[in-house]
């Protein structure tokens, strides 16, 4: 098993608006050789995704955001942690969604709120183990795959905001992201943005910073 130890509990957990802050990422990678083939960009990419206890469908990484890192330096995190995977982190989110934590789908209060910050991260490390091994299979899937495991409307909707940030034409060697992708400030965090945590590294990205395009998506029991 791996030397590395997940975090628990949630005694430096981030709240805002009485809403738990969450942070997660889209890991992807280039299939082998993908560079020289002359067909579209998203046929030619796989996502990965983790499966959770006693639940069929399948998630992006991701968890609560805590009080001494950064919201990037939490992504990575939870990517090492329930995935397994190292890699470069996108600089900016693909935006922001408001939904429930799953054990709080069905009640009426406002207990289980969260606010998720969702980035990409091109995989670069794949380990063979990870702390959390024993609770999160992981599973590589075409863009298509992906869609059809995604529970949530707003996990769709990250993945379609992770089709648009995707490199526009892969023969020209480049894996720079393309496109505009939003600027989300949070309280507390826009000094602490630059620091990540060991491991992962922010990717260039000569991105539009468009602060009034962040999308927010509240997705009902």
């Amino acid at each position: 098993m791996s030397s590395l130890i997940a975090r628990t509990g949630r005694h430096r957990q981030r709240y805002q608006d009485q809403l738990r802050l969450v942070s997660g990422c889209i890991p992807y990678r280039f299939q082998k050789n993908a560079k020289d083939q002359n067909c579209a960009t998203e046929n030619n990419v796989l996502v990965l995704m983790i499966s959770t206890p006693n639940r069929d469908d399948l998630v992006f990484p991701k968890g609560g955001w805590e009080n001494d890192e950064t919201i990037g330096e939490a992504a990575c995190r939870e990517a090492l942690e329930e995935a397994g995977v190292k890699g470069l982190l996108g600089e900016n989110p693909l935006g922001v969604w408001e939904f429930r934590s799953k054990s709080k789908q069905n009640s009426c209060s406002n207990e289980g709120g969260c606010r998720g910050y969702m980035f990409v991260l091109e995989v670069t490390e794949e380990l063979e183990t990870w702390p959390e091994q024993a609770n999160h299979d992981r599973k590589w899937l075409s863009v298509d795959e992906a869609f059809k495991f995604c529970r949530y409307d707003w996990m769709r909707d990250a993945l379609k905001k992770f089709l648009m940030a995707l490199p526009r034409d892969m023969t020209q060697g480049t894996s720079e992201m393309v496109g505009e992708l939003p600027t989300l400030p949070v309280s507390g965090s826009e000094s602490e943005h630059k620091r990540l945590s060991p491991g992962c590294s922010k990717k260039p990205s000569g991105l539009q910073h468009l602060e009034d395009s962040c999308t927010k998506c509240v997705v009902q029991a």
